[in-house]
């Protein structure tokens, strides 16, 4: 153990991570070491019935000073290497020439011009992402400096699975180091200083969500729900359906009747039933969170500027474009785990498109089509037609990257809003004017590139 938290403290220092950092990387070395797993077996939970549910009420006077004292914060440290891309992944065009990053500006300039004078917006950008993103800001005076609207992820040691001792890569050295999850936001914040320079500043309430889930855009309704609550932490959770099973759930810790996260990861073999039964466990976490800044600083500061959490250990290759590279463990922590750490902390049940995460191609291409609409105040959402249900797109391998997808709707994305399912498989190109209504499968075995000719398909198989 000497020997490791000499070197990873060496390492850090030297590339100028903040002590806070340091201190909050060790904690999970630590855990590492001793091989603690994190597990919650299902006699230490209760399933959670029952939870309050948004609804959209008559806002309040006071709802202008629940915003002026409200920040939006964007979490955009992905490169979106699983689409193909190699920047920052909230630069993907996501509607016509706008990307997640145009949108996520356009609807804090509306509501800021609109609602809230007051209103701050901050990007929590990775190594990987902040020279991508500083530069995309550039092209918007209004906000103000790019780099002041930064919160910069720290960085951590990739740990060699066989010696178990940070890991030293000549060939790219860079490829040593990596994110540690998302709950770094809480010690960036407060490492950097910002966080007690935000509370000077007379700001109280951070909401928090995925810089790639245009659902999470920031709601009147939410901001009065979080302030009126007078809880320190609260939670949008969603319903979970037969596709969310393996997904992490919400639950209450007998012990000390405290609101938990258990992801597939902590729960032991045996309860894997309990796990995947939606109707015992009937909530997931969207990852859209409300904090009030003050309970943030008090937990902080208690805890020598990090929250201790549940040790997330995730196995890679230290090169993850060569398999044949050595095995290491990235190791993280999930920012939605803090919801056991807040004494009263809260859940609320929101409608599930504020959870509409764009993670695949398949996603993207519904998104880019005619089945969602953007509104004057540049928010993205289905269309009323559509009462809520996307519709379903399943596009085979083909298509994994985003360079790729681009191929198939070169001359023009189809038609879905009438859509229930389409499913692409294999080599295909689509023609401007098609149209999809009811269930809609191509399927290509030939090898060559068929077109999909102008016109409307209604629940059919078309082969090529």
């Amino acid at each position: 153990m000497s020997e490791g938290v000499a070197l990873i403290e060496t390492k850090m220092r030297s590339a100028g991570i903040s002590e806070v950092a340091i201190k909050a990387f060790l904690y999970q070395y630590q855990k590492l070491l001793r091989n603690d797993t994190g597990l919650i077996p299902e006699e230490a939970i209760e399933p959670i019935a029952q939870l309050p549910h948004l609804e959209e009420r008559e806002l309040p006077e006071s709802i202008g000073d629940y915003l002026r004292q409200t920040l939006i914060l964007k979490l955009n440290g992905g490169l979106g290497t699983s689409m193909g891309l190699e920047k920052a992944k909230s630069l993907l065009r996501v509607r016509g020439d706008l990307t997640f990053l145009d949108i996520i500006v356009k609807q804090f300039l509306y509501l800021r011009a609109n609602m809230a004078p007051g209103l701050s917006l901050y990007f929590m950008n990775s190594f990987s992402t902040s020279e991508d993103t500083i530069r995309a800001l550039q092209a918007y005076s209004e906000p103000g400096d790019p780099s002041s609207m930064e919160v910069l992820q720290n960085r951590v040691p990739k740990i060699d699975k066989k010696t178990l001792l940070p890991i030293s890569w000549p060939p790219n050295p860079p490829l040593e180091w990596c994110p540690p999850g998302h709950a770094d936001l809480y010690v960036a914040l407060y490492g950097s200083g910002l966080l007690k320079r935000l509370l000077d500043a007379g700001k109280k309430y951070l909401f928090v969500s995925n810089a790639d889930n245009l659902g999470a855009t920031l709601d009147a309704n939410l901001v009065r729900f979080f302030a009126e609550s007078g809880a320190p932490f609260l939670m949008e959770v969603t319903r979970r359906t037969p596709s969310d099973r393996k997904g992490g759930h919400l639950a209450r810790r007998v012990e000390t009747k405290r609101l938990l996260l258990r992801e597939s990861a902590q729960c032991p073999e045996k309860d894997l039933a309990y796990f995947q039964d939606i109707d015992r466990h009937r909530y997931f976490n969207t990852n859209n969170l409300w904090i009030r800044l003050d309970s943030l600083y008090e937990e902080l500061s208690k805890g020598d500027g990090f929250i201790p959490l549940p040790l997330i250990r995730n196995e890679k290759n230290v090169d993850p474009r060569d398999k044949n590279s050595p095995k290491v463990y990235q190791l993280e922590a999930a920012m939605g785990a803090a919801i056991e750490c807040f004494d009263g902390a809260a859940a609320v049940e929101v409608r599930r498109s504020r959870f509409s995460p764009v993670k695949t191609t398949s996603d993207l291409l519904a998104v880019r089509s005619d089945a969602y609409e953007l509104d004057k105040s540049f928010r993205v959402g289905l269309r009323p037609e559509r009462q809520g249900i996307p519709p379903k797109v399943e596009l085979s391998d083909e298509y994994k990257l985003v360079d790729q997808l681009e191929e198939l709707v070169a001359a023009g994305v189809p038609s879905l809003v009438g859509s229930r399912s389409l499913a692409v498989k294999g080599l295909w190109r689509f023609s401007e004017g098609v149209e999809m209504i009811g269930d809609v499968r191509f399927e290509n075995s030939t090898g060559e590139v068929k077109v999909v000719q102008p016109g409307v398909y209604k629940d059919q198989v078309v082969t090529g």
